[in-house]
């Protein structure tokens, strides 16, 4: 398999090696691909728990508003720490 990449991420590739981040290209990009699988597969998780409240929803079974952004915000959080 063959890959381009822009300068600016061969640059950012190089920084990270010079910096003693990672030792080579190889091991970044499989970190870069973990990262995107999890990614991946924590929008998957939303997605089916988005169709389960949306089921609910149309139920009646529904949360006060303030509380629902709280726990998305509080999932967004958690995300983004990963």
């Amino acid at each position: 398999m063959e890959i381009q990449l822009s300068s600016e991420q061969e640059k950012f590739i190089q920084e990270k090696i010079t910096s003693g981040e990672y030792i080579n290209a190889n091991e970044i990009i499989s970190e870069a691909l973990k990262l995107l699988e999890l990614r991946e597969s924590k929008i998957k998780e939303l997605k089916a728990q988005i169709a389960i409240d949306t089921e609910q929803i149309a139920q009646g079974k529904v949360t006060d508003g303030e509380v629902v952004f709280q726990r998305l915000q509080e999932k967004i959080n958690h995300i983004s720490q990963e």
